[in-house]
């Protein structure tokens, strides 16, 4: 009979919770850890300091950008540096007058608000607001047509932070009341890419080398959030496959994942060569492309559009989209004669 004891229920599931703490723990929890937007981190800086000093609740701040470049952590950041409880909501969550008015009122003096997604707040919650974010008060309209009575209620001093990746479907009104700031996230560059993967793979327990690095980064699309992603699934096929996570690991696991050297998926592949096979490299209208791909005009635009415009592999015109030269030469495609012309 072997004497090798079996593993204790209690041990394994207390190993399985904490692989799962760790890969929810990425978050940068100081700002000594968090990477990149350092204009945002230097104007936040002193924008905080002055409001401990005045021992007043920050002013309200907006962020904006494309999805996955730190909104969020930003907020969480801010609520630790000022010692504030930090209540979380999106724009589609609050669907009543109601639903806004019981968030706010549980509100305690110094508290943080940080409503995702502000741009999907319907627009008579919007309204609602306005007061709220200016005055410190809530309106509350009781009862209806002649009987109707108003109740204004004081509220505490708090501070609303917001995210978006729409900025402009917020109205005027709403964004001039943030008065402390409406900052806009950029994309990274390869490097503060290459220092996130080192730190995330510090935490997960994983041991890569330099080629690896770089090479995550390549296709991470200057997004911390991909970045985390790609390294956790090419984490998973070395664990699997029971190999070392070196570059050409990455670059199997990747292949497997269908993402290229540059960092496109398929979807972003099949949206080029609909373009240049079916409308001659354009331009296509978005709607015609939306159809032809069975894709919302609303993905293509959120998602595909914002890197394949940055990588130059697409223009958007008044008249539709067009692949460009670095497109064809991407996909191996021959650059047909009326590109090469604009070259010369």
């Amino acid at each position: 009979m072997s004497s090798t004891a079996a593993p204790d229920p209690i041990e394994t599931t207390e190993a399985k919770q904490e692989t799962q703490f760790l890969d929810q723990t990425l978050r940068p929890t100081h700002w000594d850890e968090y990477i990149g937007q350092e204009t945002i981190k230097n104007n936040l800086h002193i924008l905080l300091t002055a409001a401990a000093e005045r021992k007043h609740p920050p002013e309200h701040i907006l962020f904006y950008g494309p999805p996955g470049l730190g909104k969020t952590t930003l907020a969480h950041l801010i609520a630790k540096e000022t010692r504030a409880q930090l209540k979380a909501t999106s724009g589609p969550a609050i669907e009543k007058i109601g639903d806004l008015a019981s968030i706010l009122t549980n509100l305690a003096a110094g508290d943080i608000l940080f409503i995702d997604e502000i741009h999907r707040l319907n627009k008579a919650i919007e309204e609602v607001l306005y007061p709220a974010l200016e005055s410190g008060t809530l309106d509350i309209i009781i009862g209806k047509g002649p009987s109707a009575r108003t109740i204004q209620l004081e509220l505490p001093p708090f501070t609303l932070i917001a995210a978006t990746t729409r900025i402009a479907m917020i109205s005027a009104p709403l964004r001039s009341r943030f008065s402390g700031g409406v900052f806009r996230l950029e994309f990274y560059s390869n490097e503060e890419i290459e220092k996130i993967i080192k730190r995330s793979a510090k935490i997960l327990g994983v041991s890569l080398d330099d080629g690896a690095v770089t090479a995550v980064a390549e296709r991470s699309r200057f997004t911390p959030r991909t970045a985390n992603y790609l390294l956790k699934r090419c984490r998973d096929y070395a664990q699997v496959k029971k190999i070392d996570l070196t570059e050409k690991t990455v670059k199997e696991a990747l292949k497997m994942l269908g993402i290229d050297e540059i960092g496109l998926s398929g979807a972003d592949r099949l949206l080029l060569t609909t373009i240049i096979d079916k409308y001659n490299g354009g331009p296509v209208g978005l709607n015609t492309l939306a159809a032809s791909l069975s894709e919302e005009q609303a993905t293509i635009e959120a998602f595909h559009e914002p890197y394949l415009i940055q990588m130059g592999l697409i223009e958007r015109t008044p008249r539709g989209r067009s692949a460009t030269t670095r497109a064809y030469e991407h996909l191996k495609i021959k650059v047909p004669k009326h590109l090469q012309e604009k070259l010369l």
